[in-house]
């Protein structure tokens, strides 16, 4: 054999592995799965998948490609940094709740570790650009451990940020390319952060501008029907764009209001007004359930796939409005169901399947569902509350 054939013969081999090797090791991975007999058993291994996460997070692919990915990763479309800080975000969010039910050192340890090798004396290593990094920030905050003054350059980095987005209509962007529209994930990314540090560094005018993304968005983009949100709206016209119902979307729409009005003080003049939106949104929420616990990716239409970050971010949602006595009792039964439902869709080692992959645009979904990091985390904030 010439040498010439032989490379050729190896390079063919080579990108024939890097695509069959990922698919092998879902398709083995996916033997035995949901056969966990109780809620400590499962919870477990869902805690062990998220520690070991932590320190060596997936990369969660652009693209839904399974085939010939090699040429998504020569064209930079294969992975982003701005994805992986949210599944991050997520998997500290989960072991914190860990620590603070149990006082783990060697959870915190990590966990600061962890932060550690994300910031140094200038602030974040790698500068926040956009409103997905606030969630990181986020995350960070809400470790109460953690000494926040030391790491007060990379807060104020991910706060002014924050404030470069924000537009002519006293709300935030979700990129800085994409001015026009606001989305329902900026929500999620932000809003939290922006209570957190307005209550910590005592900056007023942040908590406000978390409340006014909510109210802004309960305003124009919302279905009338039901209190869902659109995936946007377009901040001119205020006209929804994209798909109402889209089930991340309202995930990262109930954790952005939940959080933040959790964190709220009880004398605060809009914690009112942020609790009515919970009921609506939970009373509308609560009709698209499935009898198996689940919630459609797409949540109105009983076809679609269920979505396990759907799942998992409303089963938080669910823990902390169960607070309201109004909807308590429904909380209360929905968040079990979910559980149950994310327990018989986790692999035989811990992590929780089929959940759907990162958007690509206004309007344009993944079709593939596999393991999220970000999910991860929702489903251990839940268990261990």
């Amino acid at each position: 054999m010439s040498a010439v054939l032989f490379i050729i013969i190896f390079f063919f081999v080579i990108i024939f592995l890097i695509d069959a090797i990922p698919q092998f090791n879902t398709w083995q991975s996916r033997i035995k799965i949901g056969r966990f007999q109780d809620r400590q058993s499962w919870s477990e291994k869902v805690l062990k998948v998220a520690g070991k996460w932590l320190k060596s997070t997936p990369t969660i692919k652009l693209t839904d490609h399974s085939r010939l990915i090699i040429l998504d990763m020569v064209k930079g479309n294969y992975k982003r940094s701005t994805i992986q800080s949210w599944q991050e975000a997520a998997l500290v969010l989960g072991l914190y709740e860990y620590v603070s039910k149990t006082g783990d050192a060697a959870v915190r340890n990590a966990i600061q570790n962890f932060f550690d090798s994300k910031i140094n004396q200038t602030g974040w290593k790698v500068k926040p650009t956009e409103s997905d990094h606030a969630i990181l920030g986020y995350a960070l905050l809400h470790a109460d451990f953690i000494d926040h003054s030391k790491y007060k350059t990379a807060l104020d980095e991910t706060y002014q940020m924050i404030l470069s987005l924000k537009g002519e209509d006293g709300t935030v962007a979700y990129k800085n390319h994409n001015r026009d529209y606001r989305f329902v994930d900026t929500i999620g990314f932000i809003c939290p952060f922006l209570v957190n540090y307005g209550l910590l560094f005592n900056i007023p005018e942040a908590v406000d501008l978390a409340v006014s993304q909510i109210t802004e968005y309960q305003k124009y983009g919302m279905m009338n029907e039901e209190n869902i949100p659109c995936h946007t709206y377009n901040v001119h016209t205020k006209i929804p764009t994209g798909l109402f119902g889209w089930g991340r979307g309202i995930g990262w729409f109930v954790i952005g209001l939940i959080d933040s009005w959790n964190i709220l003080p009880n004398d605060h003049p809009q914690k009112k007004t942020l609790e009515e939106i919970i009921v609506k949104t939970a009373k509308s929420v609560l009709r698209f359930q499935r009898g198996n616990g689940g919630f459609n990716w797409l949540v109105f239409v009983k076809e679609s796939r269920i979505d396990s970050s759907t799942v998992a971010t409303l089963c938080w949602f669910f823990t902390l409005a169960y607070q309201i006595p109004e909807i308590s009792e429904a909380c209360l039964l929905a968040k079990e169901k979910g559980l149950d439902y994310l327990q018989s869709v986790t692999r035989r080692n811990g992590a929780v399947d089929f959940s759907q992959g990162d958007t690509k645009a206004i309007g344009v979904y993944s079709h593939s569902f596999d393991i999220l990091p970000f999910t991860q985390g929702f489903v251990l904030r839940t268990i261990l509350n």
